[in-house]
């Protein structure tokens, strides 16, 4: 069972839901003959199955149609630059009678909103166009607040002109300051001329995107109203229109060909949601996930600016044949630009495996990284990373290493078999998880596989990307008291599953006039600690904590509104590992603690912590030109003294193994690939502090 499910379901809860949208579609349906719409298809699957299947459903009144309409005008107009207070108050009509209509599948609001939005639509491009076309005055003293959940909606048409002249004007802004920076004695600079030249570039960008916003399906815009009601059940629960569905599926696939990179919008900007590991941007290695898009280029040829364009058009420029290089510009989380060279390639799936190496020289450590747990649920003769991660073992056994570091850092999970299997392991046997359905009790899912493939010292390390299956993992090998966890304050916080439905497959033939559907994706299940604790919001606190850059700011899943709460359940009965020694992670803890509180790196960490965190709350930006200037250049420089953060200066010792170093005489292209990835893994502060604690546990 994989802990997303992102597979065709037809385990049991699909059976419940085929049943239900069966039963409607003869008792809901039949009263409508052959006039029902589209709109009133997917309400009535959708809720049914918010009803019958979610783990937690909530209730569906007039508490939550309040909460519905905030979300859907929150979501399309994130930056509050199309609707006015006048717009909210008239479809404000409707506040409460959300749920009446969700449930009656009545799509009034959702006609009513969308009308005022393309005709708001039109009045905006009035605006820029009228907007750019005259210079703007950089010399008064003016500012934007940029955090966009401040403002509240525009009192008038003449507020929501302002709005766009103030958000032009910053970017018209940016781009002089971009062109200033660029200048050379070959070409200098020149305001007047940057300035009409940024205006212009403006405007095409503009004109880009509103085609994009006039190309946009309606079920598009449909498929956010829906989502503003299944994201009141929990965060990971959403609907996907049929366009969206094609590309729910293609960033849920094992290979990508083009940089690897999984896109989310985000207001104006296309952002890094994850970068593949494996992928061509993963090995790139400077692209990370919260990056914003800006620009994007093909080799030899012009950028193009992305911001505010549709994501299916960015990705279209961004995917490209394997070979060709694409130039993503991006803004970092901190505020600096960067531009990044990409070359497309496939995703090496070699890079998705299970690696190891050792560590040291006079004291051999063995090093395993597990990217995410992997498996084949279609052919069982193919890899599965449980499977992969006891050869590595194998081959570190043979190498006589004095303990193992399992790497489980920014894995965000995959298969449940698999987590429990890694587990067995490293214990005899004995319970792993447990999981809660709705309408079930507690089950227990136990490695029930007699020995061990390794019983010697073992730390696991996790960070803020470890969710789900690596979190049953690093709560197993934590209650078990089999190793010692290390990393950040804690991890991501996801104890739940979900599975998908495909709508057009749990509707009769009767409903073929108005397919396709698109696609459900619901939360069922609830993962718990062998404990009775549960990984949800809270993740798993590591023995050791280590300073990380985000450790200031809210992050995980506890930053979603709708997440699941906090609970426990009974624990399971388990024995405590019997080579388990209170005193020897007792002095490792306190170990760790004076390297800690001695290291001027990880000083530096803390320090860039609380940084970042004031970048964060400081939003507002100078418009006056000579202020602008000022400000960004002391916040790049600020930003320089940070970089390289987590490299070490020195490098401890990587070795291949004897299988890796024959694999290297056969493929070069492998051998460049682990000669970067063992570069890497020798200046690694956090590693290296992980080999520390070996040395005080072994």
């Amino acid at each position: 069972m994989n802990l997303e499910q992102m597979k065709k379901s037809t385990i049991r809860w699909g059976v419940s839901i085929v049943v239900g949208a069966g039963a409607l579609a003869v008792l809901g349906f039949q009263q409508w003959g052959n006039g029902y719409s589209k709109d009133q298809v997917v309400m009535q699957i959708l809720k049914e199955a918010l009803q019958s299947s979610h783990f937690q459903p909530v209730d569906i009144n007039d508490d939550l149609s309040d909460h519905v309409f905030v979300s859907f005008l929150d979501q399309v107009d994130v930056g509050k630059r199309f609707l006015t207070q006048a717009d909210v108050k008239a479809l404000g009509k409707f506040r409460t009678q959300l749920d009446d209509q969700f449930l009656a599948g009545d799509a009034a609001f959702f006609d009513m909103a969308y009308a005022t939005m393309q005709k708001r639509f039109g009045e905006a491009k009035v605006y820029y166009t009228e907007l750019l076309a005259q210079p703007f005055d950089f010399d008064v003293e003016e500012s934007i607040n940029t955090d966009l959940e401040k403002d509240d909606w525009a009192e008038d048409e003449k507020e929501l002109k302002d709005r766009w002249r103030k958000q032009l004007k910053l970017r018209v802004l940016s781009r002089i300051y971009d062109d200033m920076e660029a200048a050379t004695d070959e070409e200098p600079f020149d305001f007047a001329t940057s300035e009409a030249k940024a205006r212009e570039r403006e405007l095409e960008v503009h004109e880009e995107w509103f085609e994009n916003l006039e190309d946009m399906e309606r079920a598009e815009w449909f498929g956010a109203y829906m989502n503003a009601f299944t994201t009141q059940f929990d965060p990971h629960t959403e609907y996907y229109p049929p366009r969206q569905q094609e590309n729910f599926e293609i960033s849920m696939t094992g290979q990508l060909e083009g940089i690897g990179a999984q896109l989310r919008v985000r207001g104006d900007y296309v952002t890094v949601e994850k970068v593949v590991t494996g992928s061509a941007s993963w090995r790139q290695g400077d692209l990370e996930e919260g990056d914003k898009i800006t620009r994007v280029a093909q080799e030899g040829e012009e950028p193009v600016d992305v911001v505010g364009m549709g994501i299916n058009k960015v990705v279209s420029m961004i995917r490209g044949p394997k070979g060709t290089v694409v130039i993503l510009t991006v803004k970092k989380k901190d505020g600096t630009t960067m531009e990044i060279a990409i070359e497309r390639d496939i995703v090496e799936l070699e890079a998705t495996f299970a690696r190891s190496a050792v560590l040291g020289d006079e004291h051999k450590v063995g090093y395993i990284r597990l990217p995410k747990f992997y498996v084949n649920f279609y052919d069982s003769e193919n890899r599965n990373c449980a499977e992969d991660v006891r050869l590595e073992i194998e081959k570190l056994k043979e190498q006589n290493v004095e303990g193992i570091i399992f790497d489980l850092r920014n894995n965000g999970g995959g298969s449940l078999q698999a987590a429990i299997d890694i587990v067995g392991l490293f214990i005899d046997k004995g319970p792993v998880v447990q999981v809660k359905e709705r309408r079930r009790g507690a089950q227990t899912y136990s490695d029930r596989n007699g020995g061990t493939s390794y019983d010697g010292p073992l730390v696991v390390m996790v960070n803020e990307g470890s969710a789900s299956a690596s979190e049953i993992v690093a709560a197993a090998i934590q209650d078990y008291h089999r190793g010692v966890v290390v990393g950040s304050s804690h991890t991501h916080g996801k104890g739940t599953v979900q599975n998908v439905i495909e709508i057009d497959n749990v509707v009769g033939s009767q409903f073929n006039s108005v397919k396709p559907l698109g696609a459900l994706k619901i939360t069922t299940q609830k993962f718990y600690r062998i404990n009775g604790h549960t990984t949800q919001l809270q993740g798993v606190e590591p023995d050791i904590i280590l300073p990380f850059s985000w450790q200031d700011i809210d992050w995980g899943e506890k930053e979603y509104p709708t997440a699941l709460s906090v609970d426990e359940i009974s624990g399971a009965y388990y024995d405590i590992w019997p080579g388990y020694e209170p005193e020897k992670l007792k002095n490792a803890v306190l170990n760790s603690v004076a390297r800690v509180d001695t290291s001027t790196k990880f000083a530096r960490i803390t320090a860039y912590a609380t940084w970042l965190a004031a970048q964060q709350e400081d939003t507002e930006v100078n418009l006056q030109y000579d202020a602008y200037v000022a400000e960004t250049k002391a916040r790049e420089e600020s930003a320089k003294q940070w970089d390289k953060l987590t490299r070490l200066n020195d490098s401890m010792s990587v070795s291949a193994l004897p299988s890796q170093i024959e694999l290297f005489e056969s493929d070069s292209s492998k051998a460049e690939d682990y000669s970067r990835w063992f570069k890497g893994l020798s200046r690694d502060l956090y590693l290296r502090e992980a080999v520390h604690v070996m040395e005080d546990v072994r």
